[in-house]
């Protein structure tokens, strides 16, 4: 292995945590046991970057791992070894029950096929957790020939018990000492190479994504989806990295199982687990009617009724599943929640409960490639600090600092801020820290994203109170405010229904004598300095007359059109990007004074507009005279709406009906009426 510099800051900052990845995955493909069973070794005897030492450690945990892990075919050679000797180490899974008859607890060992072994009621309450779904533990098996003898006896009995997870309970300082020592990108790819994946072969998609799958691990009660193609790794983490997860494989889930036993009062799953994961999420199905409604409760509230009382639980709640189609025919055919079950995938307020919906297709198909040969945090101690962090709470970073847009209801609002504190824990450990502007940024829009997804798939279903999907937020109280999309749904071909950046707009240049009509979107930044500047180069004739134009309005006109603001103290630039064959951008005055006027005021046009017409240097409007032709080209172009000036109103009456029915068409008088029309409301 090649220590790279990432490799040596962590060895230095996290003396005693860090495993080399590679050598985990040789392993874990001998011996039927997690990877985090494989790292916990590794890390008691393998945490160091000196080689000799390494090679040493590495026959410890090869012999370990071969003395005490059970293959199938050598169940009976164990129960030998522990008859002949009185006692035998195995690493396994162990589950317990309460064994009504004999009034006593016994436990299962599935790797010896040993379902009666004797238990002492003192290991259970010690570990609670192998009455739910179990864990593995170095395990002490002892046999008594003497009850052996006795009719109905138990001759196997667990002596000893060590689970394998961290004992170590200060852990999270560790953490946060050591973050310090990384930039925050470093500090993201080491997070990534500790859960086995490689980022120098991954994009930033992907590498959010990832990360986001950790949320459930820190936030508590966070309600998370996930469904993409098949191959992309997705219970991986549910499953080999942590032991406070527990993966539900695709089949019936039980009440009594998941929530609690009403026959003996036992805790289900979300009490006992950080994170509660259904595997293959299409197959899932309740044993009784009201399963899905229990659920539902619990996810909104953290609580469940069964019988007379009320329990609280933490545990977070992942369902991941697969497509069987790619995300644009999915789109096509229903919508992204279409492979969950039939009780769920149609319900909007099952929907609603969930916090986010994250695009596994931005993650690639499992190959050796993004598997890391680098070294990585041991999984029990980053698991132990997970678990610590559920915790702590970072909602408080964004008071003052950022304020959601108005399209949000009160449950988006709780789920934006849900996932905004669990990506920021894993970026900042440490609750002290202060969290940079950009920081925050990245967070807020990784967590409106991953929201809108799933209030989109509301909307699809018809809903009309999901109607407002526009999801915004301002940095600071002078910022701008700033719309969040999801890429999937943005149209290649069209417009788009989504409010650009300030000073951003598309218009439609009605051509002349010896050119077409054309789509040109004008792109306005300002800063400080006097005029305007076109970027374009050469910049074209007519376009030219036209950004002239509107400066001198933008001018002569600024109380009535940008307030008390003054545009002869900012510079602006402008940028002319067409998308037909029309290059002149010929008559776009209007569309550019109102895109001047925008970066001003740092407001966005609304979405969906295409914005026609010319204005003259003493603030007339041009007359447009193949008005039938704009509007039929702005629907083609995916348009919502169209404002042109109100000398057009008459030429729209030879409109077809089916174009009319298309468009909603606005018309404006002078260049004032024009702006307000078109910034959001």
């Amino acid at each position: 292995m090649n220590l790279d510099d990432l490799d040596r800051k962590a060895a230095s900052a996290f003396d005693g945590f860090i495993v080399r990845k590679d050598l985990v995955r040789t392993f874990s493909r001998q011996f039927p046991v997690p990877t985090y069973v494989v790292e916990f070794l590794l890390g008691r005897y393998c945490a160091t970057t000196d080689e000799a030492e390494i090679q040493e450690g590495l026959e410890i945990v090869q012999r370990q791992l071969q003395s005490r892990t059970v293959k199938a075919g050598e169940e009976e050679l164990f129960k030998a070894r522990a008859r002949e000797t009185g006692s035998v180490k195995i690493i396994d899974i162990i589950t317990a029950r309460l064994d009504a008859k004999s009034d006593s607890y016994v436990a299962s060992l599935p790797s010896l096929r040993l379902n009666d072994v004797r238990i002492s009621p003192e290991l259970i309450k010690e570990h609670e957790r192998m009455l739910t779904g179990g864990f593995y533990a170095e395990i002490t098996l002892g046999y008594d020939a003497a009850i052996a003898q006795e009719k109905g006896g138990r001759p196997f009995g667990i002596d000893a018990l060590r689970a394998i997870q961290l004992s170590k309970r200060d852990v999270l300082a560790s953490l946060a000492e050591g973050r310090k020592q990384l930039t925050t990108t470093e500090w993201r790819d080491f997070l990534l190479r500790s859960v086995g994946f490689e980022p120098d072969g991954l994009n930033d998609r992907a590498k959010d994504a990832l990360l986001l799958r950790m949320v459930p691990f820190v936030e508590r009660n966070y309600n998370l989806v996930e469904l993409g193609p098949r191959g992309t790794g997705k219970s991986h983490l549910f499953q080999q990295v942590s032991p406070y997860a527990h993966l539900i494989s695709g089949g019936k889930a039980t009440v009594a199982r998941m929530f609690v036993n009403n026959s003996n009062g036992q805790r289900g799953l979300v009490c006992q687990y950080d994170v509660v994961c259904f595997d293959e999420v299409s197959g899932v199905s309740f044993d009784q009617k009201d399963g899905v409604n229990i659920m539902k409760g619990y996810m909104e509230s953290g609580e469940f009724s069964r019988g007379k009382e009320s329990i609280r639980a933490d545990g977070s709640i992942v369902l991941v599943g697969n497509f069987d189609v790619d995300v644009e025919h999915q789109q096509r055919i229903g919508h992204l929640l279409g492979p969950l079950p039939p009780e769920m995938r149609d319900d909007t307020a099952f929907m609603d409960r969930i916090h986010g919906f994250l695009p596994g297709w931005d993650v690639p198909k499992m190959n050796p490639a993004l598997f890391t040969q680098h070294f990585g945090l041991v999984s029990d101690f980053l698991s132990e600090c997970f678990t610590q962090l559920r915790n702590q709470s970072r909602v408080s970073t964004m008071q003052g600092r950022v304020f959601l847009g108005g399209a949000l209801s009160g449950r988006d609002i709780n789920a934006v801020n849900k996932t905004v504190s669990g990506l920021l824990k894993l970026l900042h450990p440490d609750g002290e820290e202060a969290v940079s502007d950009e920081d925050l940024e990245w967070a807020v829009r990784l967590a409106l994203e991953v929201r809108r997804r799933v209030k989109e798939q509301q909307k699809r279903i018809g809903a009309a109170e999901f109607r407002n999907t526009h999801f915004s937020y301002t940095l600071g109280a002078e910022g701008v405010e700033k719309f969040v999309t999801t890429p999937e749904l943005r149209s290649q071909e069209g417009i788009g229904d989504e409010p650009l950046e300030s000073g951003q707009i598309w218009t439609l240049s009605p051509g002349g004598a010896d050119e077409h009509p054309g789509l040109f979107r004008l792109e306005v930044t300002e800063g400080p300095g006097s005029g305007v500047r076109v970027l374009n180069k050469p910049v074209p004739p007519a376009f030219q007359e036209s950004v002239r134009c509107a400066e001198q309005n933008l001018y002569t006109r600024a109380t009535q059109l940008v307030g008390d603001r003054d545009p002869r103290s900012h510079e602006f630039s402008v940028q002319l990007r067409g998308f037909d064959a029309a290059k002149s951008g010929a008559k776009t005055g209007v569309a550019c004074l109102i895109a001047l006027s925008s970066a001003l005021l740092r407001k966005s046009v609304r979405g969906g507009l295409i914005v026609v017409g010319e204005v003259t240097i003493g603030g007339t409007i041009e007359p447009v005279h193949n008005a039938v032709t704009i509007a039929e080209m702005a629907v083609e172009k995916g348009a919502k709406s169209l404002l042109m000036p109100v000398s057009c109103r008459r030429q729209l009456f030879d409109l077809s009906d089916d174009m009319a029915t298309k468009l909603d068409i606005e018309f404006y008088q002078d260049a004032r009426d024009a702006l307000l029309k078109a910034l959001v409301d």
